[in-house]
């Protein structure tokens, strides 16, 4: 990877030699893998056995996860925060589980549509719940450096399954407690 970012530094008209840009290489190939390391993970690894058997069957939110990721088009970061919630059939998760499954999935090439689909398909998976939600609010640095460059746009996306697709009081409980700060 270092030889690839060598390359890239040749191709854009600077001199991989001079003084400031000689270790460039290597710090940038260490932090793309960083920045992807959510290729190198599984969630058996993720969960590492943290369902729990329980008798709740209300509602349970994790709201504003930060995440950071990269878009698969552009290879520039979109960040935000993304609020996940499901309604447990005899089953948590352990709450730090959830941030990791957004961190896992967004530590990849990415678009944010399909980023939601992930995270929700995943704790539904895991979980078993009568119903998952997920809402991801992300800027995009290919909309605002470049393209159309708008500062201040943001996309929101959605996933509903189960419960929260099927009962609109659900849904609007859901939206309810995530729009409003406690």
């Amino acid at each position: 990877m270092e030889d690839q970012f060598r390359a890239i530094l040749s191709a854009v008209g600077e001199d991989p030699q001079r003084e400031g840009l000689l270790n460039t290489p290597h710090r940038a190939a260490k932090a793309m893998t960083f920045l992807t390391r959510g290729y190198s993970q599984s969630i058996d690894e993720i969960v590492n056995g943290a369902i729990f058997e329980t008798d709740n069957q209300e509602m349970v939110i994790v709201r504003d996860i930060e995440f950071y990721s990269m878009c698969e088009h552009h290879i520039l970061p979109f960040f935000g925060r993304a609020h996940v919630a499901y309604i447990p059939a005899g089953k948590v998760i352990g709450l730090s589980k959830i941030p990791r499954i957004v961190d896992m999935f967004s530590r990849r090439l990415q678009i944010q549509e399909q980023l939601t689909q992930q995270i929700g398909e995943c704790v539904q998976g895991v979980t078993q719940a009568r119903g998952v939600a997920v809402v991801i609010e992300a800027k995009h640095l290919c909309a605002m450096m470049r393209g159309i460059e708008k500062q201040h746009s943001q996309m929101i996306t959605s996933m509903m399954l189960g419960a929260f697709r099927e009962d609109p009081r659900t849904r609007a409980e859901f939206l309810g407690l995530i729009r409003n700060q406690m």
